[in-house]
């Protein structure tokens, strides 16, 4: 049954426009979203910035970051995966972020 299960969006809207995605790159984000799935949440991406992953939760689903030790082990995991910065985004999962950057540079 997938009537309860989530829906991921294809791993390439993971990446900021104009970056070049090569298969290391989806196995990176894969993996490290694999990971995040592992430990419980539901509702996230993984957001790839070259050497800086940005974690996006659900807002009901960011308490579940600091019980049990799961951001330790999410920092740990994501440095193994080549990542040398984790950051929690504080605005939290939305559909459609990565092209906040573009009308906020329509903007300016």
């Amino acid at each position: 049954p997938t009537w309860d299960k989530p829906s991921f969006a294809c791993l390439s809207s993971r990446f900021q426009y104009g970056e070049a995605i090569t298969a290391e790159k989806l196995r990176q984000v894969d993996a490290a979203e694999a990971f995040v799935r592992s430990l419980g949440f539901r509702q996230f991406r993984v957001r790839h910035h070259d050497r800086l992953a940005r974690l996006e939760l659900a807002p009901d689903e960011m308490a579940l970051l600091w019980e049990n030790g799961r951001h330790e082990a999410i920092v740990k995991r994501f440095r193994e995966l080549g990542y040398g910065y984790v950051t929690l985004d504080l605005h939290g999962f939305r559909s459609g972020s990565a092209n906040e950057v573009l009308a906020w540079i329509a903007r300016k």
